[in-house]
């Protein structure tokens, strides 16, 4: 039973409610972590041993370090608290169990697009004015696609920290709204046949010298540096697609998952044209001759022109290029934003180190180094193909296209919890010093007992709000019919 902690002097302490708070590890007697943050630390370290490996095989001997760095964004939902306490639903499971849709919901778009309204703006304001106290440097507040439904951005960081802010900012997000009569709602799906709100990890790597990892330039067909580290990422998601829906799946999130926005369960990676045509290009042998980016002329001369993306975005991928880093979408509203990047931290630093072995053992060989680089990446390219995907993820095609392609299509919560202690998986986080599987398999407990835990509490409250509050509505209903019935009758026998 005896725990212990230690300050974690690389995320910075703040001053809360007259309080020093110091970012902490906790783990146990025996030196198993019990906490998200020493495995994320662990899995920054291992992206930094394992890129600076591969970096030092390009010739990079100026940078020392390499930073995994996130900026989450967060959605939420604004109700009235008035409205709020006239749900025990709402108060107790974070969502509304029974309930008839709104005549009007978000079909006409204008909340989206619409201004602020002046109660939610006092609450934002407010909101950035705190974070910033605290450090945490929020700069982007808008209106999400659901009626009552906003975002929040703050500018990218180093994960550990981004992890550590994002903690403070939900706690922050709803203190704050019961000082404006308001309540936040971090649940996934609060409310049926609306969008759900998710938290979009932006995620990239850079080096202490300046220089982002997943930059294409401005010729990436040369930029054998970033395709490098791209193909790495591309085959982390591959290898480990399973895994990245885990670290996203709950109770919560699977109302969200595969409709209005988020992104689905079926773990895909988009990339675009241009870095298609780039990958196809390098896989065929063949040189790239792309068109470049465009000016866009807008017909009126005091507009200015500006250059246009090479590429579009794609909102349905749960795992999308941006145009210097990934997004993953599927990441739940309410969830510690840590989780998944342990994950996908583990697996990019495992795919650097097999690609490194790969080249080392073909080196020793006596072979050129470029062409061996070039060879292995186009191995990556064609072995990776399958995760690839530009269209649509919402659509039944889709999910029957990737049941072809052998993807993981697994879209049950408890059966992909199973999958956590693969071999394969505790391989992995072992092999990386990520994780060991004792620490593990605590980890899937916990996740199995939070989720069969919602659930039952779920069950519970549907269980209350039938018996005392549905059924003795409706049974006075009842009689009034039955009342009136008998009324006409005697009127009109």
């Amino acid at each position: 039973a005896r725990g212990y902690t230690a300050w974690d002097c690389t995320s910075p302490a703040f001053i809360k409610d007259n309080t020093l708070y110091i970012p902490t590890v906790f783990f146990s007697h025996n030196g198993d972590s019990l906490d998200n943050k020493t495995p994320l630390l662990r899995s920054m370290e291992a992206v930094n041993r394992q890129a600076l490996r591969v970096l030092r095989l390009l010739g990079d001997d100026k940078t020392e370090r390499v930073i995994a760095n996130v900026g989450a964004e967060q959605e939420y939902f604004l109700i009235s608290r008035e409205d709020y306490e006239n749900r025990p639903d709402l108060k107790i499971c974070g969502r509304t169990l029974f309930g008839a849709r709104s005549a009007k919901g978000q079909e006409m778009d204008d909340h989206y697009f619409g201004r602020l309204r002046l109660k939610v703006s006092e609450y934002m304001r407010e909101l950035d004015s705190e974070l910033w106290k605290f450090g945490v440097p929020s700069i982007i507040r808008h209106n999400e696609a659901a009626p009552a439904q906003h975002e929040l951005a703050p500018i990218f960081t180093i994960t550990n920290i981004a992890a550590d802010q994002n903690q403070l900012t939900m706690e922050l997000m709803q203190k704050i709204a019961a000082k404006h009569g308001l309540v936040c709602l971090l649940h996934e799906k609060p409310f049926e046949g609306v969008n759900g709100s998710g938290k979009h990890n932006n995620w990239s790597m850079a080096t202490d010298t300046g220089v982002n990892l997943l930059n294409p330039g401005d010729t990436p067909f040369e930029n054998a540096q970033f395709l490098l580290f791209l193909c790495a990422v591309i085959k982390a998601v591959d290898d480990y697609q399973d895994l990245l829906r885990i670290s996203v799946a709950t109770a919560g999130n699977d109302h969200r998952l595969g409709a209005n926005e988020a992104p689905p369960a079926v773990v895909s990676i988009f990339l675009g044209d241009e870095l298609t045509a780039v990958l196809e290009a390098i896989e065929a042998g063949e040189d790239y001759t792309g068109s470049g980016e465009t000016v866009m002329r807008l017909g009126v001369d005091v507009l200015p022109g500006f250059r246009r993306d090479t590429t579009d975005r794609n909102r349905t991928s749960p795992f999308a290029f941006t145009g210097n880093r990934f997004e993953f979408r599927g990441v739940g509203s309410g969830a510690n934003c840590a989780c998944a990047m342990i994950v996908l931290n583990t697996a990019v630093a495992e795919a650097l180190t097999d690609f490194r072995q790969r080249v080392d053992a073909r080196l020793a060989k006596g072979e050129n180094k470029m062409n061996i680089i070039l060879d292995e990446l186009r191995r990556d390219i064609k072995a990776c193909a399958p995760i690839r995907f530009e269209g649509n993820g919402y659509s039944k095609e889709w999910r029957d296209e990737a049941r072809l392609r052998g993807l993981d299509c697994e879209t049950s919560t408890p059966v992909s919890y199973d999958r956590y202690l693969d071999d394969s998986s505790v391989r992995m986080f072992e092999t990386m010093n990520v994780m060991h599987r004792s620490e593990l398999q605590a980890r899937n407990e916990i996740k199995w007992e939070t989720y069969w835990k919602k659930i039952q509490i779920e069950g519970r409250v549907l269980g209350d709000l039938c018996m005392n509050h549905i059924i003795p509505v409706a049974t006075r209903y009842q009689s009034e019919l039955a009342d009136n019935v008998m009324k006409i009758q005697s009127t009109f026998p």
